[in-house]
């Protein structure tokens, strides 16, 4: 439990340093995200162009579908700013999990 609040305090106070990411209680635990995360955050956003979703983060990893413009997608974690980890919440692909670049993502306000 103490690891679990240590990763939420890290990621708040990451997110007041980055400007305002809105944390809320994560639908995926720290447990069950990929080892390859290393900053956790909840957030929705928006794929700013079509997209693969992709089982890991990098363009060698099977993609899962496409993202069109649009589509909602929460993000749970992301590995190094260049891949985000989460799931489908609009469209096509509605329910799957996988990675998104993170530059194709756009926060939804």
């Amino acid at each position: 439990m103490r690891i679990a609040r240590r990763i939420a305090a890290a990621a708040a106070s990451t997110a007041v340093i980055l400007g305002g990411a809105v944390l809320t209680a994560p639908t995926a635990s720290a447990a069950s995200l990929p080892s390859a995360c290393n900053l956790i955050v909840t957030q929705t956003k928006e794929a700013a162009a079509a997209v693969n979703l992709r089982s890991g983060p990098g363009t060698g990893y099977t993609s899962l579908g496409i993202l069109s413009t649009g589509t909602d997608f929460t993000e749970y974690c992301t590995k190094d700013y260049q891949w985000s980890y989460g799931k489908v919440t609009s469209g096509a692909n509605k329910g799957k999990t996988g990675w998104v670049k993170y530059s194709y993502l756009n926060p939804v306000e």
